[in-house]
């Protein structure tokens, strides 16, 4: 089903637009290489169970969630072009 002059299937190219985007920017922000032994920000040593499950893995657990909660998503603009979209 198209909306007004939209081809057949255009909408659902949008949507897979967008989650390919954010599957792209997500998997970019992964730590990549070696572990490191001590946080880059507290420098306490990071437990041997993180540095084998995330490698690459640069801060402790705390670190990384205060730094989570600072991080704002770039990515949140209007794809559909719309009027209503844009109010919200």
């Amino acid at each position: 089903m198209a909306g007004g002059w939209t081809r057949d299937g255009a909408i659902q190219d949008q949507i897979d637009a967008s989650i390919a985007s954010a599957v792209s920017r997500a998997r970019s922000r992964l730590p990549a290489g070696g572990s490191y032994r001590y946080c880059v920000e507290c420098e306490e040593e990071i437990p041997v169970a993180r540095r084998r499950a995330i490698p690459g893995v640069q801060r402790c657990v705390a670190c990384q969630a205060a730094l989570d909660k600072r991080d704002v998503d770039p990515g949140l603009f209007n794809r559909r072009a719309n009027k209503d979209s844009q109010l919200k």
